[in-house]
Parts: C-alpha cells; sequence; structure tokens
C-alpha cells in the first residue's frame, strides 16, 4: 500500500482501525500502534519505579495488543480492553518483583470531579524559556511523588488522570469496588496535593 493510502487511516475513527486490523490491514495496525504506545508509556513510565523496565513493558503491551486484538468483540470497548492488557502487565511486573498492591479500608468518598489534580495540564506549548524550564521541574516533582505512593494508589491514579477512565472502569480492571477506587484515588490525590505545597512553599 503506498504513502498516500497510509494517510488516509489518519483520519479514520480508532474502532474502525480495531476492525480494519482485526482484517489483517498492517496499515491499520501500524496507525492504532502510533495512537496508543505514547499513553501506554506515559502509563508505565508513572507506575514503574525502575525505568530500565518501561520500554520493555510498552513494547510488550503493544505486542499482546496486535496479537490478540481479533478477540476484541467490540471495538468500541478497545480502550478499556487495551487498559485490562497494561494493568495486567504491571501486575505481573509487580509479582516478577515479589512485590504485592497494598489494599486500603473504604472510608472516604470522592465526587467524581470535585478537586481533580489534572496532571496532563501541567505541560504548556505556549511557555516561555524559563516557564518550561520550572513546568519541566514541576512535572519531575509530581513523577517522583507518584512514584513513592503505593502501587494500587500509583494504579488508580494513573488510569484515572492519565488514561481518563472512570471509577466503574478501573474498579473492573482492577477487580475491586468503585469505593475501593474512589478511595484510592482520594488519598493519592490528598498525597500529592500536599507533595506539592511543600515543592511550592
Amino acid at each position: 500500500m503506498n504513502l498516500f493510502s497510509k494517510k488516509k487511516y489518519k483520519n479514520i475513527p480508532i474502532e474502525n482501525l480495531v476492525i480494519l486490523a482485526q482484517q489483517d490491514k498492517l496499515d491499520a495496525m501500524e496507525e492504532l500502534i502510533k495512537r496508543v504506545q505514547n499513553n501506554i508509556y506515559a502509563s508505565f513510565y508513572y507506575l514503574s519505579k525502575d525505568c530500565g523496565d518501561v520500554l520493555d513493558l510498552t513494547q510488550e503491551a503493544l505486542l499482546k495488543m496486535a496479537k490478540n486484538i481479533k478477540k476484541l468483540k467490540d471495538p468500541t470497548k478497545f480502550k478499556p480492553w487495551l487498559n485490562q492488557i497494561t494493568t495486567r502487565l504491571f501486575y505481573d511486573y509487580l509479582r516478577s518483583k515479589e512485590r504485592k498492591p497494598q489494599t486500603i479500608p473504604i472510608d472516604k468518598k470522592d465526587d467524581d470531579t470535585k478537586d481533580r489534580f489534572i496532571i496532563n495540564d501541567i505541560p504548556c506549548k505556549t511557555c516561555t524559556p524559563e516557564q518550561s524550564s520550572i513546568n519541566s521541574e514541576l512535572s519531575c516533582f509530581i513523577e517522583k511523588s507518584i512514584q513513592k505512593l503505593p502501587d494500587s494508589f500509583k494504579l488508580a491514579i494513573v488510569l484515572r488522570e492519565f488514561q481518563g477512565l472512570s471509577y466503574e472502569e478501573i474498579a473492573e480492571i482492577t477487580n475491586t469496588n468503585v469505593g475501593t477506587v474512589k478511595s484510592r484515588i482520594a488519598r493519592a490525590r490528598n498525597k500529592l496535593q500536599e507533595d506539592l505545597k511543600q515543592y511550592i512553599a
């Protein structure tokens, strides 16, 4: 297929790309990988304390996606399906490090939109060099704060803030209930905000 034909895939909705990829259209699979690889990498980057494993985890997730995409019966469910692949790989990674996600009691409720900690809003394309430097330093600080969170908190906040999943989707992926997910995210946000206050001070 020529370059002109490849370009047409850039404007195709992701559900249609999934269908084409399931039909062994290699250019559709290539475009699908291009669209999701950054999000997968970002998720593992914030989840894993060992940066050396991030690229390997990302490549493994993309490989599993490509190998198993024909098993996805509903293309509209592609995003949660891919997030399940990412989450399972992360849990396998934890087990390989002989670590287990921590659990917490349900003792705090969190509104779906209230006090949302928007990590993705930090980068600014129109910033001056000084502002960009500050933003880069702040992003690094937030990254370190996320890395210090318990694994269960870390996974919940990354799925929520970076993948944009609902509480219900996170609960399904992590095999917990919505109340537990809300509690973990609320505690993670509180911790990040506390750390941020110390940074600003």
